[in-house]
């Protein structure tokens, strides 16, 4: 039985992904604190400006695709319903006294 034979190039990149998995470990973690914090309610966008605040330069679109990694995705806070209108206008005063009333059919 004869070896398997591999590509310099495809050995070396498989060798090099296995690097890139251990990558963003600490802002894994930090997003991950982030969106248990605020009940999932934060999406990407509200994620990325937090990080700022804990001096973590990342762009949008890494924190993006690291959500997606780690499965998380915001949820859309159900908004109450509220069918209270109060006073929802004036009716003008009746100056012409007009009467629309038909004494008979046509």
């Amino acid at each position: 039985m004869h070896a398997l034979k591999l590509a310099r190039s495809s050995f070396y990149y498989h060798a090099q992904s296995n690097n890139a998995a251990e990558s963003y470990q600490d802002e894994k973690q930090l997003i991950e604190k982030i969106y248990h914090d605020h009940k999932g309610r934060y999406g990407y966008r509200r994620i990325h400006l937090e990080l700022r605040k804990y001096d973590v330069r990342l762009n949008h679109k890494t924190v993006q695709r690291l959500m997606g990694l780690l499965g998380l995705k915001s949820t859309v806070r159900p908004k109450r319903y509220r069918s209270y209108k109060g006073e929802t206008g004036k009716t003008a005063p009746n100056v012409l006294k007009r009467d629309f009333s038909a004494t008979k059919p046509d």
